[in-house]
């Protein structure tokens, strides 16, 4: 790491503290002792964002030991303050403090509430080690950072808002500690920890960190006493959406003067969030590792209690629970779930439809697994004409039942919006009716698509097996497409078997599928776009 320094020019001299008659006037008077400074460090390590000098720091110098004298340093990092003149060719020395009043002081804090610059900025505390100079040389003296600094960068993701809650500690922090100065030869002070204990709020830097590799979406930064950490203390905290992640230390540590501490933390909800964590220093502060975890349900509910926002496998099925006496309760995905080892109760039952919205924002459920002997097997028994479920992904599905079955509904009376199924269903004795997206439809079906294996069932289609559109019914089926074993027609059967397109790789490619169904997704929120697998994935509009 490259230093950043900022040269003071510190024209000082000595300031007789007792009034001096004429006789008391030292017999020697040489020229001007003359001081540089800079700050070793920079922008990782600098408290100030922008590394220079405000034009208000206070800085105290003492000679020889003798009472401190103070400078304040301008906008340029010049100081004005107190000539001192050699008083003999002997050597002096020379030590420097800021600000000016930790001079007089053993001990020094940090506040708990650094999010403004002002409060953050003043936790920093800088120190020289004791330089000798001798005469005729300018004393030049390296200020160096005495506390410890922590910087949290959070990555980019789905469900990170933009301006998310993130404390350091918890309630466990020493705010005061005894500042022992550095001694001659020693770049850093020794620090004892005080009593008063607390969590800090960090302040958020105007421009997030680069990081690479990383999409960094917000940066904080916070001002600590150096202090010895055990493992299992709740570092980092970060509260998104209600829901509360923490970092817990893996191991001991002691965080030293002068060392800056980088956690570089990924917040995937449901699933546990990776943190890169380095130490930027003067000195190896050494290494730690360690896991932040999700503490809660996977879910939060609206105010109005209509609305359940979901970014785990765990809060899925806890909707799906709720889902079933409520059949009204909305369901929206913040993450990719995934049921992997989980069993699925399809949500309705025949006597029973779904009129809530289910939407997925883009986001895939992987491993939906139903095994159903008597009852219709799906994501959703059958949904009503109220009932709406659109931009959702399901991945790696396995349906076994012995009746009809679809892949997002059974039968469908609402609407079905840019919905893909890749999977297997099975029909047990091959009876009923097996649709890749649903068995029956009354309502509308529209840009989805399925890739996958049907195997038995009396009819199959590859979108629907049925759709009807006379009399009362009003099915429609527009730019579906479909491909896979075990299927012969993308709808079976009913009144209206158009709008479905079968993917042969040859005349009819997945890169026109994707034309055909963006085309029918008119004020849609999502896209579907050519994935990485050559099959269409979910965008969200630019």
């Amino acid at each position: 790491m490259s230093d950043m320094k900022h040269t003071l020019s510190l024209l000082a001299a000595a300031v007789l503290l007792t009034a001096c008659t004429q006789d008391e006037q030292p017999s020697f008077q040489g020229e001007m002792l003359t001081f540089t400074a800079s700050i070793e460090g920079g922008s990782l390590t600098r408290a100030t964002v922008d590394n220079t000098w405000s034009g208000d720091e206070t800085v105290a110098l003492q000679i020889n030991a003798g009472g401190w004298l103070d400078y304040t340093a301008d906008a340029y990092g010049n100081l004005t303050g107190n000539d001192y003149y050699w008083q003999n060719t002997d050597p002096v020395t020379v030590q420097g403090i800021c600000p000016a009043t930790a001079a007089g002081s053993t001990t020094w804090s940090v506040v708990s509430d650094q999010s403004s610059y002002q409060n953050y900025q003043s936790g920093d505390l800088l120190a020289t080690e004791v330089t000798t100079v001798n005469y005729g040389n300018a004393a030049n003296l390296t200020f160096r950072h005495q506390t410890a600094k922590l910087v949290v960068n959070i990555v980019d993701g789905p469900i990170v808002p933009d301006n998310p809650e993130v404390t350091v500690g918890g309630n466990g922090l020493a705010l005061t500690g005894t500042f022992t100065k550095p001694s001659s030869g020693s770049s850093f002070g020794t620090w004892t920890p005080g009593a008063q204990n607390g969590s800090i709020t960090p302040y958020r830097l105007s421009t997030p960190n680069t990081v690479a590799g990383k999409n960094i979406k917000v940066s904080y930064a916070a001002l600590a006493i150096p202090q010895s950490l055990k493992a299992g203390t709740k570092l980092i905290s970060i509260l998104i959406n209600g829901q509360l992640y923490t970092y817990e230390l893996p191991l001991d540590i002691t965080w030293k003067p002068g060392c800056v501490y980088t956690y570089t933390i990924t917040v995937r909800a449901g699933l546990v969030v990776s943190v890169d964590d380095t130490i930027q220093d003067w000195t190896d502060g050494g290494g730690e590792s360690g896991n932040a975890t999700d503490l809660g349900d996977g879910y939060t509910v609206s105010e109005d209690g209509n609305t359940y926002t979901v970014y785990t496998a765990n809060g899925l099925l806890a909707w799906n629970e709720a889902a079933q006496s409520d059949y009204t309760l909305n369901c929206t995905l913040t993450a990719d779930i995934d049921l992997t080892g989980k069993e699925w109760t399809p949500v309705g039952n025949s006597g029973q439809t779904y009129n809530g919205t289910f939407d997925g924002q883009g986001h895939t459920i992987t491993g939906l697994n139903i095994s159903s002997p008597s009852e219709a097997v799906a994501l959703f028994h059958n949904i009503g004409g109220g009932g709406k479920v659109m931009n959702l992904q399901l991945k790696d599905v396995t349906y076994k039942g012995s009746t009809a079955m679809g892949g997002i509904a059974h039968g469908n009376n609402g609407t079905i919006t840019a919905c893909s199924v890749m999977g297997t269903l099975t029909n047990t004795t091959n009876n009923g009716a097996v649709g890749g997206i649903a068995a029956i439809n009354y309502g509308t079906i529209t840009a989805c698509w399925f890739n996958g294996t049907i195997t038995g069932g009396s009819n199959v289609g590859g979108i629907a097996v049925f759709n009807f559109n006379a009399g009362s019914y009003d099915g429609k089926i527009t730019a579906c497409y479909w491909s896979g074993d075990g299927i012969s027609d993308g709808v079976w059967g009913g009144y209206d078997t158009s709008g479905t397109t079968k993917v042969d790789n040859s005349t009819v490619t997945w890169q026109t599928a994707v034309g055909g169904m963006n085309a029918a997704l008119t004020g849609n929120d999502y896209q579907w776009k050519l994935g990485a697998n050559s099959l269409p994935v979910l965008q969200k509009n630019q």
